[in-house]
């Protein structure tokens, strides 16, 4: 066996550590802590606590250590800040043994307890014998593959998809690499499950549902203390945060503190999606109450009963959030914003883009989808974007968003000012097209998009007026793209460009059927939601998905590999560009305008890739030199959900 002595083990790293920093610094070891390491020559020693009190008393000021085996040599100090490899996992290829750490060495019940290195019944016999097995599993060894293959057989049974996401979600706690292996390789049969348009009926009943807590959660009750909250959670190398205050989910409204789902969800595709390694990952559910009357009398409901707080106390509390998360875990940690209401997404958007490495998925990142939708469509249309014009039903976060990158690349692309090529896309929200005379009752983000025109107050009437070539829905209201509507949008373009994009399901615009129905078949149709194959006339139609899965988990996954330390707009039109590069010929001949997900994670890369070179270019990338060639390097550094042998 191989034991360290700790005392003097912490002696000696603390001692080489600068005092400057200590005060800024917090010992990540927790008293009594176990530092013995068990292998399978030793099976007389199993765990020898250690206490590091004598060590920490000679400490003057708090300082952040971690050992790092991931060399398999003795183990050396490193002074916190920056991303670790914690489990010396991707330093080591496949084939190299690990040891499964869990404070101690895991073993036994506890091993089986521990989703991060649970195997099930995949625990070779030597393993078993190693790590204390026998007997707590049956004799059966099964591969990975054979696990797979049960689950998707399992989940299949289920009718009900909010039973299917259940069944998932406590597969992902009992053994994290089987439901990553597992979503990776039947993501267009299970994204729908994880994600929307299920996790929003999950969101609605997450108190009844509510099993183990998954994330933090960061309430009114913990002002002043969400430092320390920070620090209560056990992984130390964050790389991305997910964080809602449950105000706008999907299209539901105000779910409050049951907006968790969202962020677990997200994380779970930025893994599965994206690479990102599980631990690397952090939930995080900002709760400030709720207006939603359903909410507070329903007696399963898990957050504080209270009214959502605003102004002042609000903006204290995101405040004090931000600046623990940059203080705990440094300034390349990337934050998404996620299900703000529009008051507070683009103010927390804008407050902090300059100061913190921020990305608003619904405003940013659905932009960014849409737009390599948009750029892809050309192709099957003809023209550039300056030749088409863009009629929006929804001014929100969504929108807008779109709205505004549409309008960047068609000024990148002509050279003209960006005042100009706003000209060329129109919004209508609740109170009709937004027009220069509504100006000063507008809300400021809603300001840009007035243009010159007499009032309209019905979407099919300024459809009449502008003529559009694309119809956008972000409305967030089911069934608004009526007959009429979509009738007229075909009238007017031999391939009207029309894109439902609400979620989830419920709140589409229209159906993919609907669409098709009612153009003849001759529209280019892309949703948020999933919809099923079309079939008109004896033609088949396969919609697209203009999903933020797309974008998200590459243009995250190329901050992290380049070290980014702010987000530019240059970046998200990188994004969109590299998406639409995917869309093949064999792609456009079957009417879709974005590639199948089965392609996910390559596509993921070359959109990381297209990313992290933009970073570089503009200056903000610090993980120095620049790798030769990104796409290769984005992959080698994508988590795999491949069993590791143990020692």
């Amino acid at each position: 066996m191989t034991s360290l002595n700790a005392s003097s083990f912490l002696k000696n790293s603390i001692s080489g550590v600068s005092r400057t920093q200590s005060q800024s610094l917090r010992l990540s070891v927790r008293r009594p802590m176990v530092v013995a390491m068990l292998n399978s020559n030793s099976r007389s020693e199993r765990n020898v606590g250690v206490s590091v009190d004598s060590a920490v008393k000679e400490v003057t000021a708090p300082v952040a250590v971690e050992v790092d085996y991931s060399d398999g040599k003795e183990p050396t100090a490193v002074v916190g800040g920056g991303v670790e490899d914690v489990y010396g996992e991707d330093s080591a290829t496949e084939d190299h043994a690990i040891t499964p750490w869990f404070v101690s060495v895991a073993s036994g019940y506890s091993l089986l307890r521990d989703p991060h290195h649970n195997k099930g019944l995949a625990f070779t016999e030597k393993e078993r014998d190693a790590h204390y097995l026998r007997g707590l599993l049956p004799p059966v060894v099964v591969n990975h593959d054979l696990q797979v293959k049960k689950m998707m057989h399992n989940i299949r049974q289920y009718q009900v998809p909010l039973q299917k996401y259940q069944a998932m979600m406590d597969l992902q706690e009992r053994n994290e690499r089987l439901f990553y292996k597992l979503l990776i390789e039947n993501v267009e049969e299970l994204l729908p499950i994880v994600y929307t348009p299920t996790v929003g009926e999950a969101c609605q009943k997450y108190g009844s549902i509510f099993k183990n807590p998954q994330g933090l959660f960061i309430s009114l009750k913990d002002k002043g203390k969400i430092l320390e909250i920070l620090k209560n959670w056990p992984q130390k190398k964050i790389q991305v945060i997910v964080v809602t205050d449950g105000e706008r989910i999907l299209g539901l409204g105000d779910l409050g503190c049951q907006g968790m789902g969202i962020p677990v969800g997200k994380l779970s595709l930025y893994t599965a999606l994206g690479g990102v390694r599980p631990s690397a990952c952090l939930p995080i559910t900002i709760d400030v109450g709720t207006n939603n009357e359903k909410m507070l009398n329903d007696e399963f409901y898990i957050g504080l009963r209270q009214r959502r707080a605003s102004g002042q106390e609000y903006a204290e509390l995101m405040n004090e959030f931000m600046s623990a998360v940059k203080q705990n875990y440094g300034e390349k940690v990337l934050i998404q914003f996620e299900d703000f209401a529009n008051h507070n997404a683009f103010d927390l958007l804008e407050k902090y883009r300059t100061t913190h490495l921020v990305f608003n998925d619904d405003i940013q990142g659905t932009a960014s989808v849409v737009l390599a939708g948009l750029i892809s469509a050309l192709k099957l249309v003809g023209g550039s974007l300056a030749d088409h014009k863009f009629l929006f039903l929804g001014a929100g976060e969504a929108g807008t968003g779109i709205a505004e990158l549409i309008a960047l690349e068609i000024s990148k692309q002509t050279n003209i000012p960006l005042e100009e090529s706003r000209k060329k896309v129109w919004l209508v929200d609740s109170k009709g097209l937004i027009v220069r005379s509504r100006l000063d009752s507008l809300q400021h983000f809603k300001k840009p998009w007035a243009h010159d025109h007499e009032p309209v107050n019905k979407l099919l009437d300024a459809i009449k007026t502008i003529r559009p070539t694309v119809l956008i829905g972000s409305s967030g209201a089911g069934q608004t793209f009526t007959k009429e509507v979509v009738e007229t949008m075909s009238s007017l373009n031999k391939k009207p460009i029309i894109l439902a994009l609400s979620n989830p399901t419920s709140q589409s615009e229209c159906t993919a059927e609907q669409a098709y129905t009612w153009s003849e078949g001759r529209a280019i149709f892309a949703s948020g939601s999933p919809f099923d194959p079309v079939e008109y006339n004896g033609k088949v139609y396969v919609s697209g998905q203009a999903n933020n899965a797309y974008i998200f988990p590459g243009f995250g996954l190329g901050l992290i590999i380049s070290g980014a330390i702010r987000v530019h707009d240059d970046m998200l039109l990188a994004a969109s560009e590299a998406l639409a590069e995917q869309v093949t010929q064999e792609h456009f001949d079957n009417g879709l305008i974005y590639p199948p997900f089965t392609n996910i994670r390559k596509i993921s890369a070359h959109i990381a890739a297209k990313v992290a070179a933009k970073a570089y270019e503009l200056g903000l990338a610090s993980r120095l030199p620049q790798p030769e060639n990104l796409v290769a390097y984005a992959e080698s550094c994508m988590y795999s959900p491949k069993y590791r042998s143990y020692r």
